[in-house]
């Protein structure tokens, strides 16, 4: 028998999952795993780089095996995942919209390499690209961003969340799968970077850590959608850290530079540099 106060918590707590507005308890919740969210996750990065992730034994086949067998499993756990996240009478559509992710992969891992190259060519401490790869929280990141997007568009609900903030867990990178990042996307250092669900960002942009791409009110919650609410980034700019950048109407023209610590809730024309004025030091004898 279990103690008075023990009984009276979890008489308690039972009463408050019958009553919550969120399924709470019970053997057949329609929702997806966040274990094998993360398995699919650890998959498809072992499909997209396998001489860095991959099963050595597995490699002896001939790379479109070595494809087609990681393929087949993750479509089939993307699948059951998927028909979990949907609604009961539209779960039948999950075995389509698996298969869809599947055809979109060459493209994925065609614009992360564009991404490695870009991450090598911007840090001058990459000793190579392979120490990218392996070793890079901006593109591991960048790696679960690319993959949710692609779900996200499909509007397949929650797993695109789970997968970018399984990723932002482990990099404190937080990009929202609604984003739009076009290809040879740079983070260095990355942590605190925030970027916004209806962010647009070009080619070659450079983020640096600390950075927020963000909406200038979120006080409004879902009162405050829809419509763009974060900024656009073009092609060629560059973010120093520390920098926030608000509003779906503010635009950071391309080429541009924006300097740490900058606070920005209007456009930058293109080719401009933005810096804010240091600080005056003074230095007192004691």
């Amino acid at each position: 028998m279990y103690s008075a106060h023990i009984c009276s918590a979890a008489l308690a707590l039972a009463e408050n999952m019958r009553n919550a507005q969120i399924p709470m308890y019970g053997q057949h919740l329609r929702l997806p795993s966040r274990s094998a969210i993360i398995t699919i996750l650890n998959d498809l990065r072992r499909l997209m780089f396998p001489a860095y992730f991959g099963d050595e034994e597995l490699m002896a086949l001939e790379p479109e095996n070595y494809a087609a067998l990681l393929i087949e499993r993750i479509e089939k756990q993307l699948a059951a995942q998927i028909a979990l996240a949907l609604p009961e009478e539209k779960a039948a559509c999950a075995k389509v919209l698996a298969g869809q992710i599947i055809d979109c992969l060459p493209a994925v891992q065609s614009t992360l390499l564009t991404d490695v190259e870009a991450i090598f060519d911007g840090d001058p401490a990459a000793q190579n690209k392979e120490e990218v790869v392996f070793a890079y929280p901006g593109l591991f990141a960048i790696f679960a961003y690319r993959v949710a997007h692609e779900l996200y568009l499909r509007h397949v609900p929650i797993i695109p969340r789970m997968m970018t903030e399984y990723a932002h867990s482990r990099t404190g990178i937080d990009i929202h799968p609604g984003a739009t990042i076009g290809s040879y996307f740079f983070i260095d250092h990355g942590t605190g970077i925030v970027v916004g669900e209806t962010t647009v960002i070009g080619d070659h942009v450079k983020l640096y850590q600390g950075v927020t791409l963000g909406a200038l009110s979120p006080r409004g919650g879902h009162a405050s959608l829809p419509g763009k609410r974060h900024p656009t980034v073009e092609s060629g700019a560059t973010i120093y850290s520390g920098a926030s950048i608000l509003g779906g109407d503010t635009v950071i023209g391309a080429n541009s530079v924006v300097g740490g610590n900058a606070f920005l809730t209007s456009s930058v024309s293109p080719e401009t540099r933005v810096v804010i004025r240091a600080p005056e030091t003074t230095f007192k004898n004691s």
